[in-house]
């Protein structure tokens, strides 16, 4: 059954890996962490300690070039960063949001110099595949791809990140300095997060292939040795009080819908000498309505996964040309801008949400997990369930493969 829910410090060396982004994603994390399983990494080092992994991907070459990076700055949809450095200048730092014209960009003969890119792997197929090579970690966590390129000397300055990242160097060389800060105090005179009192412990030079892996508020600079360009794999890290605002936001718009439309009444009101005083029973009437939308921990599962699912402003989503129908010999994947999850109840996409149970809960499931289903997989499932897959085909969320062509195929 399935129906549309209302809205609501280490180090180590790679494995080989030849060309690992197109490889079965599932055969990767393994290699990706230098030999070490992913429970061994999880167990030992996420959010614990830093983890470098030496030729974790030998022979890499970027899907991305510096030409193509420099067109997606120049996009409106596309959020871009400019930081350009003067170390040897007194630390003098200046920010810039993109986009940027063709023109607008220093020259790469300029030393000293940053441009951030954030969110490619919506964009590139290839570098969707290589984020979803961390599969290990629930996906609810995974944010996106942000790829930096520098000259000579540039970076972003030290600093931490409150989120874990895996750094991939995708091209020349970067020297990493890093160090478990205490003192997590920022220069107050400069328009970037940088640490007013760094102290490095450890130094690397990272080569093409080799990933660094640093758990959250764990401080690090990165100057570029030459040109360079570093891949960043970052995970969302909501705090609390967000969580807290968006949800109960929520829930305040279903309350129409949830709450019975019930008018306060004091029939037994007597005459008072404290008009200014506030009424218990009004009170006790009000707090009664916020407890009946709080009393409903799957209502509030709901919310949070239409939240995490909810595409971020600058991904748009374009439905094919013409209707598109599902054939028999066809197998189905997910976008790479699609964002799916579950629950025991629900199943999420793209911030929206359906009740499902029993065998089309765990095909959508499994449509979740491996973010693909193959042709012999879809010809077991139900009416309802290639009915839904052909709504979210013409929404572009969905994409048909046919059978010539791998799933695994970027």
């Amino acid at each position: 059954m399935i129906q549309r829910a209302r809205s609501s410090v280490a180090s180590t060396s790679g494995k080989a890996m030849g060309k690992a982004v197109n490889q079965p994603v599932e055969k990767m994390p393994i290699d990706l962490l230098g030999g070490l399983s992913p429970r061994q990494f999880m167990a030992e080092y996420w959010q614990r300690k830093p983890l470098l992994v030496r030729q974790a991907i030998p022979g890499f070459v970027p899907s991305v070039s510096r030409d193509e990076l420099f067109t997606l700055a120049a996009r409106e949809d596309v959020e871009s960063r400019c930081v350009v450095s003067e170390r040897a200048k007194g630390q003098a730092w200046t920010l810039r949001r993109g986009p940027f014209g063709k023109r607008s960009l220093p020259s790469v003969r300029q030393p000293g110099w940053s441009l951030l890119v954030q969110g490619v792997d919506t964009l590139h197929d290839e570098v969707a595949a290589l984020k979803q090579a961390l599969n290990f970690i629930p996906s609810a966590r995974l944010d996106d791809v942000m790829i930096s390129y520098a000259t000579e000397g540039g970076g972003v300055g030290p600093h931490f990140d409150s989120y874990d990242v895996f750094l991939l160097q995708a091209q020349g060389q970067r020297r990493w300095r890093i160090g478990p800060q205490r003192d997590l105090r920022l220069r107050e005179d400069l328009p970037l997060k940088i640490l007013s009192h760094f102290k490095p412990e450890v130094e690397w030079v990272l080569e093409p292939g080799d990933l660094l892996y640093l758990p959250p508020r764990y401080a690090h600079d990165g100057i570029a040795i030459g040109e360079c360009m570093t891949w960043s794999m970052g995970f969302r890290a909501p705090r609390q009080d967000e969580l807290a605002h968006e949800l109960l936001a929520r829930l305040a718009d279903r309350a129409a819908e949830e709450l019975p439309p019930t008018i306060y009444q004091d029939a037994g009101q007597v005459a008072t000498t404290q008009p200014a005083k506030m009424p218990a029973n009004l009170q006790s009437f009000a707090r009664s309505a916020v407890e009946a939308l709080l009393h409903q921990p799957r209502r509030l599962d709901q919310c949070l996964g239409e939240y995490l699912t909810e595409p971020k402003p600058q991904v748009w989503f374009d439905a094919p040309a013409s209707a598109q129908r599902l054939k028999p010999s066809d197998g189905v994947r997910l976008d790479r801008r699609s964002q799916m999850l579950y629950d025991r109840s629900h199943i999420y996409l793209n911030g929206e949400s359906w009740r499902a149970a029993g065998e089309d809960a765990r095909w959508m499931r499994r449509l979740a997990d491996a973010r693909a289903l193959s042709a012999a997989e879809l010809s077991q499932t139900s009416d309802a369930v290639r009915h839904l897959l052909s709504d979210w085909l013409m929404a572009g969320w969905l994409q048909r493969v046919p059978r010539a062509t791998s799933l695994t195929q970027r």
